[in-house]
């Protein structure tokens, strides 16, 4: 038991310096030219401390005081909806619900000439609620078949569709690092677009392109209704309080399975979720795909990246993607 707890307490102090490190590397704690050169001394100070001090029980005493003081810091820092925000992330949407008449102010439209070079533009858009009959999962993949940035779109009859994303939140010159997006890095965002950006972005102008598809979920209308409202009431709460992304609890795909609880019967959470890229597989077994053809024939199907290329600024960009590709 001696031995075993040891082991145990050995493990939380490289436990606790592996996090504190992190923490004093990616979150804003610090100045960013102060991150990585602290980092690195919270190490070596750490293990000099163990390895040259002879009162270890002092040394575990004001380690604890140490790492204390940080994580109390790092959870004290505040999220903010003020700062310098990337152009595509610059506006946060918010709705205005008046019956059967839903507004989304902030719906971005921008022009691509590369992923880069844009012509940003935002729009007030108004939908029908009683004209919502789709939903469709976009599960959008560039590094593997394991992890994939996953967004729903909601469409209006067949002729209107409006695509909801959840984000990081970037300032300019920030990149993304999934280490980062652990440590308060980025903040959170609902990037409320006409698919023709949403998607062709992803498609036509990010190098290399991202491989998209499109899933039509088998859902009755009722229930797409009280989701696209949940998803409404979390964008207007994050309009007013700011959270912050987190790269496991927080991210594109565990938000969209939170806010799928507002339906009984919503699904569980699964390691098809954790890793995103499963997650139309994991539909699929639900029973909430098209259930005629086995999934990889689905899946092909579902591939929209020549479609949307080929529509690119087209003004039926979203129906030209949904066309029966060939056998």
């Amino acid at each position: 038991m001696r031995r075993l707890g040891l082991g145990v307490l050995i493990l939380a102090v490289f436990g606790t310096t592996a996090w504190c490190a992190g923490a004093l590397e990616y979150s804003p704690l610090l100045p960013p030219a102060l991150r990585s050169p602290a980092a690195v001394l919270f190490l070596v100070a750490t293990a000099a401390s163990f390895l040259l001090l002879p009162r270890r029980r002092r040394t575990l005493a004001g380690f604890a005081i140490v790492a204390g003081a940080l994580i109390a810091a790092f959870l004290a820092i505040p999220a903010s909806n003020d700062r310098d925000w990337q152009p595509e992330v610059a506006v946060a949407p918010h709705a205005t619900v008046d019956g059967d008449r839903v507004t989304i102010h902030g719906v971005r439209n921008f022009h691509y000439r590369s992923e880069t070079d844009f012509d940003p533009h935002w729009e007030d858009r108004s939908y029908d609620l009683r004209e919502l009959d789709s939903l469709d999962v976009v599960a959008s993949y560039w590094s593997g078949p394991h992890i994939a940035h996953i967004l729903l779109s909601f469409g209006f009859g067949g002729k209107d569709y409006v695509a909801i994303s959840i984000e990081t939140r970037k300032e300019r010159g920030e990149v993304y690092s999934t280490l980062g997006g652990f440590f308060k890095l980025y903040e959170l965002v609902y990037v409320v677009a006409d698919e023709r950006d949403l998607i062709g972005v992803r498609t036509t102008y990010r190098q290399p392109p991202e491989d998209v598809y499109l899933y039509r979920v088998l859902v009755p209308r009722e229930r797409i209704r009280r989701l696209f409202l949940d998803y409404l009431r979390g964008m207007n709460d994050l309009a007013e309080h700011p959270r912050f992304y987190n790269t496991l609890t927080t991210n594109c795909t565990t938000g969209a399975l939170f806010h799928t609880r507002v339906n009984p019967g919503s699904p569980r959470l699964s390691w098809k979720v954790l890793l995103s890229g499963h997650l139309p597989e994991y539909l699929y077994e639900l029973g909430g795909l098209d259930p005629s053809l086995p999934f990889p024939e689905l899946q092909r199907r579902s591939w929209v990246d020549e479609r949307a290329r080929a529509a690119d600024d087209a003004p039926d960009f979203s129906q030209r993607i949904r066309a029966e590709p060939p056998a």
